[in-house]
């Protein structure tokens, strides 16, 4: 099975599942996952996991995200985006960098955030972008987010360019509606670049195209394990790891010494990555997630 991580800079104008579909059937990966969603107009980092490594996504799902986009001002979408119907215009406002350095420090740090309607959230099993568009709005409980950096990049003639690096669930379309309220209009994105997501920051990207020419021979892929360098390590003995593929629990020293609960990278003797183990209080390693033994 061709067990492994790809990380795709994903086109404009392709959803993250066909985007996904796409590289699982080129690879003949059985199963596959992607860590975070990018809407069908955002270019930019999407990790895929191929096979045995989708059970490493819930490990990684949740780290910090950056993003570079583009805030047109004066007319507002259904969407949010470019993608949309224009459903509100309002005039822009003479702005300067002072003016928008302003606007753009009220929304750093921890704050609520209403999820957009077109979304992949679901009502009563239902995505709430399906709901809206048969016109339907709900109400839609606020979601406490996290900005940690943004900044302005440049101001055109009624757009701005920004940098943003969040924590999980931020919806970059509704921060940068709430940006034009705050300058006195209304907006909507015509650009959303992912630079990238965490743990996979410093992993190389490769184009769709890039991808798909190299599945045969399995080029780009990546181990596993390739993200969960910031885990402490353990080593096991041959008898360790039959103790281990039976769900039992080994002392083993991993490096560096992780708290109780924290996961720990196990590996085989040979050095092949086994899967993810906790740590428990009396110092000895719980399986957790395993890769299977014919992946490795």
């Amino acid at each position: 099975m061709p067990t492994g991580i790809i990380v795709i800079n994903k086109p404009r104008g392709l959803t993250s599942n066909g985007t996904l579909q796409r590289v699982r059937k080129a690879f003949g990966a059985k199963s596959a996952g992607h860590v975070g969603t990018l809407d069908p107009m955002a270019t930019g980092m999407l990790p895929l996991c191929l096979d045995e490594a989708t059970k490493v996504i819930a490990e990684v799902e949740s780290g910090g995200k950056c993003y570079e986009f583009t805030v047109e001002l004066g007319s507002r979408t259904d969407t949010g985006d470019a993608d949309g119907e224009v459903v509100e215009r309002a005039a822009v406002p003479a702005l300067d960098a002072a003016r928008i350095q302003t606007a753009l420090a009220a929304f750093r740090g921890t704050q609520k955030q209403v999820p957009p309607m077109y979304s992949a959230l679901k009502r009563d099993g239902r995505p709430l972008y399906a709901l809206a568009r048969q016109g339907i709005e709900v109400e839609r409980e606020a979601r406490t987010i996290e900005i940690r950096r943004l900044e302005l990049v440049a101001i055109r003639e009624s757009a701005i360019d920004l940098v943003c690096e969040c924590a999980k669930g931020t919806y970059i379309r509704v921060l940068g509606e709430d940006i034009a309220r705050a300058l006195g209009t209304v907006g909507h994105l015509t650009r959303l670049h992912r630079a990238w997501v965490e743990p996979f920051r410093d992993l190389p990207m490769c184009s769709l195209e890039t991808a798909l020419e190299g599945a045969g021979q399995g080029r780009n892929l990546l181990p596993a394990d390739a993200p969960l360098q910031g885990l402490a390590r353990a080593s096991l003995t041959a008898e360790q790891l039959a103790a281990v593929r039976h769900g039992q629990a080994v002392q083993a020293e991993a490096h560096p010494r992780p708290p109780q609960g924290r996961r720990v990278r196990i590996y085989a003797p040979d050095g092949l990555f086994v899967g993810l183990a906790e740590a428990r209080p009396d110092g000895w390693l719980q399986p957790r997630r395993l890769i299977h033994a014919s992946a490795m």
